[in-house]
């Protein structure tokens, strides 16, 4: 019956349900945009969350770190790799073109390096990494010499600076073997994690260890930098959320003017059913599925254009349609759906209790 009675007037009906489809794609579209910024952030700061940067601290007596410092390190850490570093900068030339690189002597070049092309081996005994950058000014490529402190090293593998938010391999990066560099000490030490949480206890423990009372070493992470960009994300999916329901709102206005239309037209025909036996509950129940059947038709209409628009927005965004299939957006789907049938039930209950508690002789009257 109540399907019926909202045939009667299909243009009405069909102008409350856009307005409840309206809403679910501005909740949902705007839910799912701020879904896929928050999974880009992620896949930009995950990888250097992991990784602790230990260097010298303000009062330690060495412009660097010593061996007996590094192995200090490396007793505290025993569940992640530690990949001491020493630094120097140089000028490389090559085909009559110059380019000023940050020297970085290390062993395991593979914990911080990604290449493009050749290998970035376990244990850098020989040879050289550079980045990509660089090696395209200098038109380097695998197996070229560059030459620091008067020997030359092999090119075994361009690094790929092509993404990601900072990080090791940046423009101007030249690997060498740690025995490259003449110096005793270390300018710093890399600490890679299982994961952000990992890192930020280990980071504890090493200054823990080193700074009984004076700070030897500091050990810093950016973990609790990405936690903030989280907490700032998920503020802001909220904010976007709570836009967007203002044009459900709206819409639930609509509903309430259509529900009200819909009963003062209806009078004579709800005071004859409640003449004939129809009980004040069953009205109310009648009057009430009809605003919950035009919530439902809007909502799955608001969700399937909210789909397409959801893989618009990952396709642009993150540059992989399919991830909108991940329950951070597809819930923004089903909280769309629920707060369009909830709002349509709230805005029913007043046309509702109102046609249900009107006296049948007022109603035939009218």
């Amino acid at each position: 019956m109540a399907w019926r009675n909202l045939g009667r007037n299909r243009v009405r009906t069909a102008l409350a349900a856009l307005g409840v489809v309206i809403g679910v794609v501005a909740i949902a579209s705007l839910g799912m945009a701020g879904a896929a910024l928050q999974y880009q952030a992620t896949q930009d700061l995950g990888g250097l969350a992991d990784e602790v940067t230990v260097t010298p601290g303000e009062d330690n007596p060495a412009e660097g770190l010593t061996e007996a410092q590094i192995e200090a390190i490396e007793s505290v850490v025993t569940d992640a790799t530690v990949v001491p570093k020493k630094s120097a900068r140089t000028v490389i030339e090559s085909g009559g073109e110059q380019a000023g690189v940050s020297v970085t002597g290390v062993t395991e070049a593979s914990a911080l390096y990604d290449v493009a092309s050749g290998t970035a081996p376990d244990r850098l005994q020989s040879g050289a990494l550079i980045d990509s950058t660089t090696a395209t000014e200098l038109q380097l490529g695998l197996g070229d010499p560059v030459e620091y402190d008067g020997r030359l090293y092999r090119i075994r593998g361009i690094i790929d600076t092509g993404g990601g938010f900072g990080g090791a391999g940046g423009s101007g990066t030249l690997v060498l073997p740690v025995s490259a560099i003449d110096t005793e000490l270390y300018s710093s030490v890399s600490v890679i994690a299982a994961d952000g949480e990992a890192a930020t206890r280990i980071a504890t423990a090493i200054e823990d260890r080193l700074n009984e009372r004076e700070e030897v070493v500091s050990a810093t992470t950016l973990a609790d930098i990405q936690e903030q960009i989280d907490s700032f994300l998920r503020t802001l999916n909220l904010a976007l959320f709570g836009i967007g329901s203002i044009s459900l709102v709206v819409a639930s206005v609509a509903i309430l003017n259509v529900m009200l239309m819909s009963t003062v037209e209806r009078r004579g025909e709800i005071g004859v059913l409640r003449a004939v036996g129809i009980r004040r509950g069953e009205v109310l129940r009648m009057i009430l599925a009809e605003a919950a059947f035009l919530g439902m038709i809007g909502g799955v209409l608001g969700v399937l254009l909210s789909f397409g628009v959801g893989l618009l927005l990952f396709e642009f965004l993150v540059g992989d349609a399919m991830l909108v299939l991940g329950w951070q957006s597809v819930r923004y789907l089903l909280l769309g759906f629920v707060f369009a049938v909830g709002a349509s039930l709230l805005s029913g209950l007043y046309p509702a209790w109102k046609a249900a508690n009107d006296r049948p002789v007022d109603s035939l009257r009218a």
